[in-house]
Order: C-alpha cells, then structure tokens, then sequence
C-alpha cells in the first residue's frame, strides 16, 4: 500500500516542528508539506492533494474550518482530516464535517499515533467498502454539494465529541438522558457520568430530535426514553422523576403543555 500523503498546519512553529517528527517517524506516512497559516494551507492543499490533512483550527488569516469549507466549495476531494486546537468549543462542528479525530493540546505522540491509526483505519475501510470514489492520491473524493450541505445544514444531532480521560471521544445522542447548561457550559449525562461541553443549551435545542428530548425548563433537556414519571406540584408544575433519580421541575409553560397532551 502506498504512503498516505500527510500536511501540517499548524501556527505554532514548536508544534509544527514536532508533529513533523512525528509523521517522518511513521513509515506509512509521506510529509508534503507544512504551513503555518490558513490561507497557505489552503493553497497547498489545492495543489498537493494529500490524503491526510493534520489541521489546527486557530490559525491566522483562515481558521482550519474556513479552509476545509472552502476545499467542499471548490468541489476537489477532500483529505482525511485530523483536527489540533488548544480549546475544545469547536469539537460538535469538527465532527459535523466529518473530521476522523480531535486532538486537543496538549497531546502526546501515542495519543498522535492512535489518531493516525483511527486515520488510516477510516480510509482503509473507505476503500473496501466503496463508499467514496478516490483520486489518483488516493484521498475520498466528496462531491461539492454534499459537503456544504453536510458542513451548513442543522440536521439532527446524532453524536457529540466529549473529553473523557483525556481523549476526546463521540457520545451517541441516544444515550443522552439529560442536558443542564448554565450560560457557557453544558453538561452532558449519560450512564451515570457527566460530560462537560463549553457549548450553551442552545447549540443542542434545535438540534435534538423534539419526539425524543423535551426542554422541560430554561436549563434542562432531558430525554423522554429515560424519563420514569412526571409528577405535579402543589404549583401544578410537573416534576419529571429521571431513572437515575435526577429530579427536574418543568415550567408553567411546559407544564401546560404536558397537561395539554396527556391523554
């Protein structure tokens, strides 16, 4: 199998020198290129066309995610792209564009190397499965429309990218049992464990499915399926019993409306 073709991008000229280090350390990847600006990494991509694409996200001139869109626009294929930033508010975008992975800073080289591997794992897989079609580098190919749909569109949430043990990892929706957000934060709980995410509420509400998730006040959605009860108040506010025992007032408004719907 040839060398998977590998651009940097990275601002920071200590973090570009050693994820050099560390791509020229793995036979199975050719560097092609390093830049230290958005708007350079744009141009040689254009021109190089690697299959994988290690990209920061803060950069001056374009951010990472301005690059990669742009690269959808232009209709040319798209690499597989592995996200490094120093700050984790872009991760639910970064898996909406369908990055393989996000390392967040400060990463060590075995955390690199298991998202090189996830990389070239996803690409192999690609290939067998025919799912992409592919250009003489070998890098998927997406045709223009679909990735400005995919990076545009408000479509239904089915994953989020949390922290967990200091990798950054995806959180299935479904196994979502409720989401309470102060202003900045949201925490996100699934199985008896919490997940912060510097995202607001708001980032969610529309994206989550309404048959599933009910925002039962201005802080709190939970999910229906792990709802045991809901019970009324000496106020006639409803409160909803979760199975893991968390207790959630409703509003008046979404008390009404509970009530409203009962049959």
């Amino acid at each position: 199998m040839p060398r998977c073709t590998t651009l940097i991008a990275e601002d920071e000229p200590l973090a570009r020198e050693s994820l050099a280090e560390w791509v020229q350390a793995l036979p199975q990847l050719e560097l092609v290129a390093c830049c230290a600006d958005g708007d350079s990494a744009l141009q040689a991509l254009r021109a190089l066309r690697p299959a994988l694409v290690l990209l920061d996200i803060q950069m001056p001139g374009q951010t990472g995610l301005q690059v990669l869109r742009a690269l959808a626009a232009d209709g040319l294929p798209l690499p597989a792209v592995v996200f490094t930033t120093a700050y984790d508010a872009h991760a639910l975008t970064a898996f909406e564009l369908h990055a393989v992975d996000y390392l967040l800073k400060p990463f060590s080289q075995e955390r690199f190397n298991d998202a090189v591997a996830h990389a070239l794992a996803t690409r192999r897989e690609g290939d067998a499965a025919g799912a992409d079609e592919t250009d003489d580098a070998g890098a998927p190919v997406l045709p223009a429309l679909e990735a400005a749909q995919r990076a545009a569109e408000a479509g239904p949430l089915t994953r989020v990218l949390v922290r967990e043990h200091g990798r950054i990892v995806p959180l299935h929706v479904d196994a979502i049992e409720h989401l309470r957000s102060d202003t900045k934060y949201t925490a996100l709980t699934s199985r008896g464990r919490s997940y912060l995410v510097r995202l607001p509420i708001t980032s969610f509400e529309a994206r989550l499915d309404p048959q599933r998730f009910l925002k039962v006040n201005r802080s709190c959605i939970v999910n229906l399926d792990f709802v045991e009860a809901m019970t009324p108040d000496e106020s006639s506010q409803f409160v909803v019993l979760l199975r893991d025992g968390t207790r959630v007032t409703a509003s008046r408004d979404v008390s009404k409306q509970l009530r409203a719907q009962a049959l």
